[in-house]
């Protein structure tokens, strides 16, 4: 199977650019790992468009500050279904 590298890195780039989406979320959506759709935004982007790759950076660094609220609320969100299925 060939395919075009460039190619997919700017579509993950993109993809990401455009939703905000997390790389995991990426790599579910385009069916990739997600590995390789971050090797693909935080190395392989800044090689073949700079400029893309400044967008990404600035959504990736947000996802990360957010990290913990998301893990929060899906800790909580977890432990009342729990609670739910108790009574």
């Amino acid at each position: 199977m060939e395919y075009d590298i460039e190619e997919r890195v700017r579509k993950c780039g993109e993809w990401i650019a455009e939703t905000g989406a997390t790389v995991r979320a990426c790599a579910e959506a385009l069916g990739t790992s997600k590995s390789t759709v971050h090797k693909d935004v935080t190395e392989r982007l800044l090689r073949y468009d700079p400029a893309l790759y400044e967008k990404v950076r600035v959504v990736l660094e947000n996802n990360l500050r957010e990290r913990h609220i998301r893990g929060g609320e899906s800790t909580r969100k977890k432990y009342a279904a729990r609670k739910g299925r108790a009574r």
